[in-house]
């Protein structure tokens, strides 16, 4: 197994280089500035009210209206979305609001853990792009859980956020066969179905804000907590996505229309604190392995130093602040909504609310290299400013702390996985597919993950291939996909090993000699694309 893992690695390494030829040649045929890819096109400018060729950074070939796939949202699911289904060979147009977000890290600044590192290592298997973008910009490197066997280890980094999206972005901008647009998708273009396969609709397109009419094979919905998104502080609440974000109610309403069983969850995300602000003497002091290691199969070496990595610190809660949260509770409407939210990464409030008397850890971890900013893991809080300032001056070490953003909270709607297909395919709508938080997750790692098998597909269903399935026998992503199809869930669902059965066996450091060949031998690639 080893010798035959070997020359997996060996030979997606030659593929790699044979895709980076050909992205050579691709960037050599269209029109690039500052790293993005733009399009030539006619635009009103000058005072003598002539047209002129200027700049136009659409990313869309006006002349081409037509995709086998179109991927909407470009967060962690969309992202690993639209490459697989580019790398398959479909033509893919990914669909933001803001090009600009493409990878952005919208709550904490890190990947992996206790079976979400399981994830990434299998998202790399299938080609994904996290876990090598996370090795070319982790600022702290940890295998969590090593008093345990190496089965259930997690792997773990600390992210600069800032690395890590310019990174992606440059990734997704490369992409052959992957076109990028600013816009938001308002519906869907549904049709009669196939005769021939289950379902009552069959997509066609989506039509955007504007009006304009986009037409596709197959679409993939990476909506995040966008589906009518409503952000919370104290008693105050406004309709967002994310913060300075519109939220999306067309698509929402559309799914409804079309008859999807839909809920609501919730989730949050702490304060951030300036980091000269913090008193690091009086705090307990983590650094990272002094053998860092990557996320990829392809990655021989992180790229930062061990010395260099920047270290992690630990402080806890304590009565003060307990009482302040149980007095100033009623404050905070996101509490009191009835939606779930997650249960295994619990606000503030819910953790005082469910665990009384107790002491609780909080991490304060680094957003970035250059960055004068710390995540507080573990604050999640809802609280008004005020009262979220003054909770901060009563945890050790956060005396003095500056707060430079309040927490939120967030609700938003998903869909019932239980109407997809293993595929990430719905029932009733043929060529439609559903990934990350609109099918209840929570978690990058579970989006990725989602992500990667809903583009595969996709791209596979445009192309009149058979669908891609990892089985519960066979990976992580099995048991997620195969839990939220056949169980559903009523609250965020977060990856752990402790739902694998076959965990013993599915460890993270044979992922690539379980998913690699799996992949090639399902999907098939012309010799110039990299392995999916």
């Amino acid at each position: 197994p080893l010798a035959a893992g070997a020359v997996c690695v060996s030979e997606r390494r030659e593929r790699q280089t044979e895709r980076d030829r050909e992205r050579e040649m691709f960037l050599g045929r269209a029109g690039w500035r500052d790293g993005v890819r733009v399009l030539r096109r006619p635009c009103t400018a000058g005072a003598d009210g002539g047209r002129e060729l200027s700049w136009d950074s659409s990313r869309v070939p006006e002349r081409r209206q037509r995709h086998d796939v179109v991927v909407v949202g470009g967060g962690h699911a969309g992202t690993e979305a639209a490459a697989a289904a580019a790398r398959v060979g479909a033509e893919t147009l990914l669909i933001t609001q803001k090009a600009s977000s493409i990878g952005e890290m919208s709550c904490n600044p890190s990947f992996g853990g206790v079976g979400k590192g399981h994830l990434i290592r299998e998202v790399d298997a299938l080609d994904g792009l996290c876990a090598r973008i996370c090795d070319q910009s982790g600022i702290h490197f940890k295998i969590l859980n090593r008093r345990k066997g190496p089965a259930v280890w997690g792997l773990r980094a600390q992210v600069d956020r800032r690395l890590y999206k310019q990174h992606m972005q440059t990734e997704i901008h490369n992409i052959p066969h992957l076109s990028i647009r600013e816009a938001a998708v308002e519906d869907l273009l549904i049709t009669d179905p196939d005769p021939s396969r289950p379902g009552r609709w069959k997509v066609r397109g989506v039509i955007l804000g504007d009006g304009t009419r986009v037409d596709c094979s197959c679409v993939a919905l990476t909506t995040g907590t966008f589906l009518r998104g409503v952000i919370g502080i104290g008693l105050e609440s406004w309709p967002a996505g994310r913060m300075g974000e519109e939220p999306s109610i067309g698509l929402a309403k559309t799914l409804e229309k079309l008859g999807f069983r839909m809920g609501r969850l919730k989730t949050g995300t702490p304060p951030r604190i300036a980091k000269d602000s913090v008193n690091f003497e009086v705090l307990e002091r983590h650094d990272g392995d002094h053998n860092p290691k990557p996320f990829s199969f392809l990655t021989e070496r992180v790229w930062i130093k061990p010395e260099e990595q920047l270290p992690c610190f630990l402080t806890f809660t304590g009565p003060d602040v307990e009482n302040l949260v149980r007095q100033n509770v009623h404050l905070s409407r996101h509490v009191q909504e009835t939606s779930r939210g997650p249960r295994y990464c619990p606000s503030l409030e819910a953790k005082v609310l469910r665990f009384p008397n107790r002491s609780h850890q909080l991490w304060l971890e680094p957003e970035g290299l250059d960055s004068d900013t710390i995540y507080p893991q573990g604050l999640g809080v809802t609280l008004p400013v005020p009262l979220q300032e003054e909770l901060l001056s009563k945890i050790p070490g956060l005396e003095r702390a500056r707060m430079l953003q309040p927490g939120y909270g967030v609700q938003y709607d998903y869909v019932d996985p239980r109407q997809l297909h293993p595929s990430l395919e719905s029932l009733d709508v043929q060529g439609l597919y559903l990934a990350g938080q609109i099918n209840g997750t929570t978690g990058y790692e579970e989006a990725a993950a989602q992500g990667v098998i809903a583009g595969i597909n996709a791209a596979g269903r445009a192309r009149g291939r058979a669908e891609f399935t990892v089985s519960r026998t066979e990976g992580y992503i099995g048991v997620m996909i195969d839990d939220l199809t056949t169980l559903g869930t009523s609250e965020p669902y977060r990856m752990f090993s402790s739902r694998v059965e076959f965990r013993l066996s599915l460890r993270p450091d044979n992922a690539d000699h379980r998913l690699t060949l799996r992949g090639r031998s399902s999907h098939p690639l012309p010799p110039s694309l990299r392995l999916c």
